[in-house]
């Protein structure tokens, strides 16, 4: 112990207090923070949206704006603290002994500088090197993090890299000084699952390489238990467990905690047998915090007279545990062991007649090229192949899942279904019609009303002048269901009560509710018209754990009640192998596995699946996985690899078959079919991804 007290942390928060300044009054957005970061040690800030994650990291950057402030408390950087260090001096840290990665990195990169030159100047500001040699130094630190052909990166502007990429290139710029400190907010939330894992495993490397000590902002807690040594659990602007990620997880004595962990889809979850818990109620507002502990109110061990004390609740250390601390007066004395929360469930609703079939579907965009070279060759029009030879069904009340990385077409098939984009070639048959050459002005409203869509973004896809049960109400009008007045309102108040809100949130405007509460009205709003089957398109991507247990339930429950069928577009496969009963495996246009969910998880695996498999962050220290990252980006759709599409990157290609020969579908006897040429016997010896110890 004295060995490691004599070591100057890197970091140090004592209890700090940042509030904001508005014309409304003081903002108290955090209290009582404490955190002691070592050198080389990596720390996880976990917890919902506007619990005060960020507005941390941006206190020790000092990034507050004009209207924010450390109100009290000390931020020691090396032992010195940064409030009292003058503009020059904290520019002449930041970027340089301090680096931070957001969340979105086109916001930190410049769309109109090369990428070479914006990583250049990070060396040539805060350190006296040639021109050349700072160059030199960004180029290495792009081979660092693993970039292929570094000197084209670094000739190419922003726009011209992909996601993953652009998100690499941020981190190099953060390490080109080897910061003593790097803060990641969020780095990987809008990125694919495979990209996710390959920033993870260099995260890791990093740590490891240049002794970084980092702080990680995420609310993904599979992230957290992959990349950090230690974990902060943060509440309403308090931090309400602090301990190792092992003692944390394994060990977890807030309420909060336990809550978050009872939110996420672990293997073993089901949706009817063992649904996830949602936590109730809301995150309260920082103006309208409780007396006591700010999570009583929606708390299950809630005492009064205890919980509620006028003093505050604060930390205590766990007895017999090493720097692991909680914020509970009553974390000693609750029997965990037999706590069994109650979250939504109900039977396996029956699976009815084919709603949806899909056969031979393709779907091409024409791509006209005017230019001198295409004139030489010939090739004046190219086509980018976004959907090819689509087969599927889908069953009433049954759950299909399409899973893949970002352009590999799911999102065309889902515009087709919608009748926003019509199939090359190939039916789409909605109750044995076929919709596939149907546009959706076309369409009849009864038609419309039985495909329905829940999108991603809750924020974007609401009226912000009207009220939520006027926006309902208009479907339902629209679509026939009702015309009287009386009977309409009756509808919308039994859609609220459908996805279990207040009924008088029908008077209501969006910008007056919360993301969770959003994306329950845009479901309302699906269901008002009485669909035969309704896409949800990454509806719960952009949502705390919390919220996304609550709305996964939700749908599974209205799913079970109405029997309706739910095409679940996403890429979190987390959620997915939770929510769906089948799963469909896409893969630059194409279907390369589909079958049951168990048989998805299971051997035999198509290897892009077993990739996929790999890259699940999964918040359980009892799960172990196999390691695998896939190498090279995905490759147009304009200029696809010859023979197997997933031949440029396939851990287990078979040489010159999979580059020159399109692979067979294989299926065995209960239509679980894998596009492959590695034959099923083979693929079945495959060891699984996701163990779970049995202990």
């Amino acid at each position: 112990m004295s060995s490691t007290t004599a070591i100057t942390p890197v970091l140090e928060c004592k209890n700090v207090n940042i509030s904001y300044y508005t014309r409304s009054g003081e903002v108290p957005a955090v209290i009582d923070f404490n955190l002691t970061l070592m050198p080389g040690e990596s720390i996880g800030i976990v917890g919902e949206s506007g619990c005060g994650k960020s507005t941390v990291a941006l206190a020790i950057m000092n990034y507050m704006g004009k209207n924010g402030r450390v109100k009290s408390g000390q931020i020691l950087f090396n032992g010195r603290d940064l409030q009292k260090m003058g503009d020059e001096e904290l520019r002449r840290i930041r970027g340089s002994q301090i680096s931070m990665v957001y969340q979105e990195p086109m916001a930190s990169l410049n769309p109109s500088m090369k990428i070479g030159e914006q990583l250049i100047e990070v060396p040539l500001y805060h350190e006296n090197v040639s021109e050349a040699e700072a160059a030199q130094r960004a180029k290495d630190m792009l081979a660092a993090v693993r970039l292929p052909d570094p000197q084209r990166i670094m000739d190419s502007y922003p726009h011209q890299i992909s996601g993953g990429q652009q998100q690499r290139v941020v981190i190099a710029m953060a390490l080109l000084s080897k910061p003593a400190l790097l803060l990641l907010d969020e780095p990987t939330t809008a990125l694919d699952v495979t990209v996710e894992a390959g920033i993870v495993q260099l995260i890791k490397d990093i740590s490891k390489q240049f002794g970084t000590s980092m702080i990680y902002i995420s609310h993904n807690l599979g992230l957290i238990l992959e990349t950090c040594d230690r974990i902060t659990v943060m509440y309403s602007g308090e931090a309400v467990e602090t301990g190792s990620v092992q003692t944390v997880f394994n060990e977890m004595r807030h309420p909060y905690t336990r809550g978050l962990f009872a939110s996420i889809p672990l293997p073993g979850s089901n949706k009817n047998s063992r649904p996830l818990v949602p936590i109730r109620g809301q995150l309260p507002l920082p103006q309208n915090r409780p007396q006591g502990c700010y999570f009583g109110p929606r708390c299950d061990f809630f005492q009064a007279g205890r919980c509620d004390s006028k003093t505050g609740v604060h930390m205590q250390l766990v007895p017999n545990e090493e720097r692991h601390d909680v914020r509970c007066v009553r974390f000693a004395e609750i029997d965990w062991a037999n706590h069994r929360p109650v979250g939504l469930s109900g039977e396996q609703a029956e699976i009815g007649k084919v709603v949806l079939e899909v056969n031979h579907m393709k779907k091409y965009y024409t791509l006209k090229d005017s230019s001198m070279m295409a004139l030489i060759k010939g090739k004046k029009v190219q086509y980018v192949k976004a959907n090819e030879d689509i087969n599927l069904i889908a069953h009433e009340a049954e759950t299909v899942a399409i899973v893949g990385e970002s352009g590999c077409g799911k999102s065309t098939f889902a515009k087709v279904l919608m009748g926003l984009e019509e199939a090359t070639s190939g039916e789409v048959k909605l109750n044995s019609v076929d919709i596939s050459q149907l546009p959706v002005e076309q369409r009849k409203a009864q038609m419309v009303s039985l495909l329905q869509m829940v999108f991603q973004n809750p924020f974007d896809t609401l009226n912000p002048s009207h009220t939520v049960g006027s926006q309902i109400a208009r479907v339902i009008k629209k679509f026939g269901i009702e015309q009287d007045p009386d009977k309409i309102n009756q509808r919308v108040m039994e859609l609220l009560d459908l996805v279990k809100l207040p009924r008088d949130f029908a008077r209501r405007r969006p910008r007056q509710l919360s993301g969770g509460q959003k994306q329950r009205i845009g479901i309302a709003r699906a269901f008002a018209g009485r669909p035969a089957l309704v896409v949800a398109d990454e509806p719960v991507s952009a949502l705390d754990v919390s919220v996304q247990a609550a709305v996964t339930g939700l749908l599974t429950d209205i799913q079970r009640n109405l029997k309706t069928t739910l095409l679940f577009i996403s890429h979190d496969l987390s959620v997915v192998r939770y929510v769906s009963d089948r799963i469909v495996v896409m893969y630059l246009g194409r279907i390369m596995e589909q079958g049951t969910t168990d048989e998805i998880f299971n051997p035999p695996y198509h290897p892009y699946t077993e990739a996929l498999l790999s890259a699940i962050p999964i918040a359980d220290t009892s799960v172990k996985k196999r390691h695998i990252v896939l190498e090279g980006e995905l490759p147009s759709p304009v200029n696809p690899p010859s023979g197997c599409p997933f031949q440029t990157r396939c851990p287990r290609k078979v040489g010159a078959l999979c580059e020159t020969q399109m692979p067979p579908l294989q299926q065995t006897e209960t239509g679980h079919a894998i596009l492959c040429h590695i034959p099923l016997s083979e693929l079945s010896k495959v060891e699984q991804v996701i163990q779970v110890d049995a202990a």
